[in-house]
């Protein structure tokens, strides 16, 4: 696969592959001259690379204690 230019279907397609490092070197290589060329590829990839970012950020923060309240108290009212 990595023989031709790659399209944007197919990157898109291995896109969360790539980002998790669980693609082959070659492959690998292929997606980062893609995402050299292709804008739109490029700011998909960006955005998903920060959506991560802030999602691994905000799993390591705590609720602030008026919201785990009202939680706890709507779970309790099942």
């Amino acid at each position: 696969m990595t023989d031709h230019e790659l399209t944007c279907e197919e990157v898109i397609e291995q896109l969360l592959t790539f980002l998790d490092g669980e693609i082959g070197q070659n492959e690998a290589a292929a997606i980062e001259r893609h995402l050299e060329r292709c804008r739109d590829c490029f700011t998909r990839a960006e955005f998903e690379r920060r959506l991560r970012e802030k999602t691994a950020h905000a799993a390591t923060s705590s609720a602030p204690e008026r919201l785990r309240r009202r939680i706890r108290k709507l779970i309790d009212s099942y």
